[in-house]
């Protein structure tokens, strides 16, 4: 079964990381009869690439994207294809850094962290199969491109694989708003998993039970928390800080 994708940056992303996955790009004209420079940067890009360019009718974009913005580009691509949670293992044996997603069912808070992660420096997020959002064109749009080059692994059982992760010398830690130290406190250097929860009730309790350590965001103002997604960068970019920082020194 094919997947659909749509937006400029996607596009030609996948064109560009992907070709042979492209099967074909969609085109439409403006109510003007006229492709946007977009579209014809998309087109451009798809002919250089020897992927069949087909012009559809001015609403149909609106109809497979859902109403998405879609820029006047979309584009059919093969089957997206999970990664083991192995592969993810094998990615960075010596300086793992994952993300790990109990429950975000929203496909854009899951598309925005997916495109987080990689321009952090998160080798792969790990999703459950069940009762979470999976890799849709929304999440595609979201992810900006991102998914073109950041492994999803999906698993049938999220504390198992935070087990797995611990055999590998992984730390995980988990996000949560009445955690009792904060996220700067924990050395984020050392192989690493943040494990976010879903968008209302967070990380499930026998999930966070499973982490080596429940750790929260500090807060300076009066609103008590973050959405996930939001969380997700701040946390990201506290690993990215301390590991630079490592570097550095």
């Amino acid at each position: 079964m094919s997947r659909f994708v749509y937006g400029v940056n996607p596009v030609l992303e996948a064109l560009r990381a992907h070709p042979r996955e492209v099967v074909r790009v969609l085109v439409e004209r403006g109510r003007e009869g006229r492709r946007s420079q977009g579209a014809e940067r998309v087109a451009d890009a798809a002919a250089a690439a020897g992927v069949k360019v087909d012009e559809v009718p001015h609403g149909d974009l609106a109809h497979r994207s859902r109403s998405g913005v879609h820029q006047g580009v979309g584009a059919e691509l093969a089957e997206f294809r999970y990664a083991e949670l192995e592969d993810l293992f094998d990615a960075a044996p010596g300086a793992a850094f994952l993300l790990v997603l109990d429950g975000v069912t929203d496909p854009q808070n899951l598309g925005a962290l997916v495109r987080s992660g990689h321009a952090l420096g998160a080798g792969g997020v790990v999703v459950p199969k069940d009762r979470a959002a999976g890799i849709t064109p929304a999440a595609f749009k979201a992810a900006a491109g991102a998914l073109e080059h950041c492994p999803v692994a999906r698993v049938t059982n999220l504390s198992r694989a935070l087990e797995q992760m611990k055999e590998q010398g992984i730390w995980t830690v988990a996000l949560a708003a009445d955690a009792d130290r904060d996220l700067g406190s924990i050395d984020l250097t050392a192989p690493i998993a943040l494990v976010l929860g879903s968008e209302g009730e967070g990380v499930r309790p026998l999930v966070r039970k499973t982490c080596d350590h429940v750790a929260r965001i500090p807060m300076a103002g009066q609103v008590g928390s973050l959405n996930v997604a939001a969380a997700g960068a701040v946390a990201l970019y506290e690993v990215a800080r301390q590991r630079g920082r490592s570097r550095a020194t």
